[in-house]
């Protein structure tokens, strides 16, 4: 006998129906945090956004649809790789890969920021032509940190091995080397200047037709996201974010999508209800109003 007033099922969006040959998104929540330097806790992150994603009104007053009717299907938590951090985004790759195989769009909730190398490598396996979009408060560009190449520090370091067209936006953390190096970067500095509009312009003109995103939290101000365990000061608000991705996705492919970093606050739930309110928004700007 089934209970009679149940809360919705424990999925992305708390969706009643999951049919996984039908679904063109599958989503992979990934619990993972091992090289975190400064505040952990983004191995929460996941578990967060799917929560609050329950309580979320799946009409879209905006794109007057149901975003959730594309066809989502949430697969079960990634276990960890405690052994390495290369061996944690070798695992990655090969789930991603299987879900490419079957002609989904990987959506990976993270979790640290390196889960992306995994999921952009996975997509080198299938794409031969493509961008990833970067947003982030932080370049991450080390080629090495803490003794690691595969950690949260040097995420576009391994990206940029991976895949040749890359375009970061809302940098305002990043170290000298790299400074001088990269030209691939709009700043915050230069962003503060620009409308959503002008943005979204700038990005569609680096980037190709098929585009993988990842979204660090961080990028967000941290007045509206504290949730982070590298928070910065001076970043996009929400209706900035959410504006931008949807000229962008709308004008393009979306092939994956990552976002990560948020690290759940005790008693805090609105950064965690933003992030899945986020998630939606840009499914529903990719699927549902794609030209």
């Amino acid at each position: 006998m089934g209970i009679l007033n149940a809360m919705p099922p424990y999925n992305l969006f708390g969706l009643e129906e999951q049919d996984y040959k039908k679904a063109k998104v599958v989503v992979f929540p990934i619990p993972y945090d091992s090289t975190s330097t400064y505040k952990v806790g983004s191995r929460e992150g996941p578990r967060a956004i799917i929560e609050a994603s329950r309580s979320m009104e799946l009409y879209s007053e905006e794109l007057n649809r149901r975003i959730s009717d594309i066809g989502i299907y949430t697969m079960e938590e990634m276990a960890p790789d405690f052994d390495s951090p290369k061996g944690m985004v070798d695992r990655i790759a090969k789930e991603v890969s299987l879900a490419l195989d079957d002609s989904k769009v990987p959506l990976l909730i993270g979790g640290e920021h390196t889960i992306a190398i995994g999921a952009v490598k996975a997509i080198a396996g299938k794409y031969k032509d493509f961008s990833v979009l970067h947003f982030d408060a932080h370049a991450d560009s080390y080629d090495e940190f803490h003794n690691s190449r595969y950690c949260h520090a040097c995420v576009m370091a391994r990206i940029r091995e991976i895949c040749k067209s890359c375009y970061s936006v809302g940098v305002r953390s990043i170290d000298e080397k790299s400074a001088k190096k990269l030209n691939d970067i709009l700043y915050m500095k230069e962003a503060r200047k620009l409308s959503a509009r002008l943005i979204a312009e700038k990005i569609l003109k680096s980037t190709t037709k098929n585009l993988y995103v990842t979204i660090d939290l961080d990028v967000l101000d941290s007045a509206e996201m504290p949730s982070t365990g590298t928070p910065e000061p001076g970043g996009f608000r929400y209706n900035e974010l959410k504006d931008i991705l949807e000229i962008v996705l709308k004008q393009r492919k979306l092939i994956g999508m990552d976002v990560n970093e948020l690290c759940p606050l005790p008693g805090m739930v609105a950064p965690n209800y933003l992030a899945a309110k986020l998630i939606y928004q840009a499914l529903g700007y990719a699927f549902l109003s794609r030209k």
